[in-house]
């Protein structure tokens, strides 16, 4: 484990937008958004040495459980936007990870994250092999609410299929979260998404989807939320909860 010199216990970094992470109307997309959190908090790892190599010589790696994102607006095509992120706590296996988006000046996104350390090989959840005294917590919330776990208990239908394929995995070897983002909102309302709607989302990640896994996808909605959910063999995988403006 190598600590940079130029680690700080808070992280900024700079991201312009291209038409690659926009949607049709312009605006950034969700899913770039959440792979936006996801290139921060692992560039913060990376200089603090407890990134996915520094990791891996004990076995282990980051995965996130739970994702809550507020919006109040979003960026455009080409506009520049600053990620600052910072560490709530940290013990033992789980994590709480901060972070919030600014354009020029003006916080235009919150987000909560929870976190887990897994033994990349049984695939189990233990303490954190790795020294992280030279992180200093903050107790500052980027949200207004924080993650929750999201009932699945509700009257859900079945709006369709989704077979994992090689594109959608990631480093550790396992669809990533941001994929099964993507595959819900395909079945949701393109023109609500593309109105800027959505006021924010939770997210709960329950189980790992791999190659060739097949998950069934189901969607329950009122006027104010959007739920759906992941399964496989019956077994719920990942939640999302869209809020509605």
């Amino acid at each position: 484990m190598q600590i940079n010199p130029n680690f700080t216990s808070t992280y900024k970094q700079e991201f312009e937008l291209t038409f690659l992470n926009c949607y049709p109307n312009g605006l950034l997309k969700y899913t770039d958004l959440c792979n936006f959190i996801q290139i921060v908090a692992g560039n913060h790892a990376d200089l603090g040495g407890i990134s996915y190599s520094d990791m891996q010589t004990k076995d282990q790696a980051w995965v996130v459980s739970r994702m809550r994102v507020e919006i109040s607006k979003l960026p455009k095509w080409r506009d520049v936007v600053t990620m600052k992120t910072w560490i709530k706590s940290l013990e033992n296996s789980r994590s709480i990870r901060c972070m919030e988006m600014y354009l020029n000046g003006e916080k235009i996104m919150g987000c909560e994250t929870y976190w887990v350390v897994i033994n990349t090989k049984t695939r189990r959840p233990e303490n954190l092999a790795l020294n992280h005294d030279h992180f200093q917590l903050f107790d500052i919330n980027a949200t207004v609410k924080p993650t929750e776990k999201i009932s699945t208990n509700e009257e859900f239908k079945k709006v369709g299929n989704k077979l994992v394929v090689f594109s959608d995995l990631d480093i550790v070897n396992h669809a990533n979260n941001v994929k099964y983002l993507e595959w819900c909102l395909d079945f949701e309302n393109s023109k609500k998404l593309l109105k800027s709607q959505v006021k924010a989302f939770d997210m709960n990640f329950m189980r790992e989807l791999n190659l060739n896994d097949e998950a069934e996808i189901r969607n329950s909605s009122n006027e104010n939320e959007s739920t759906f959910t992941l399964s496989k063999d019956d077994k719920v995988a990942y939640a999302l909860k869209i809020e509605w403006k």
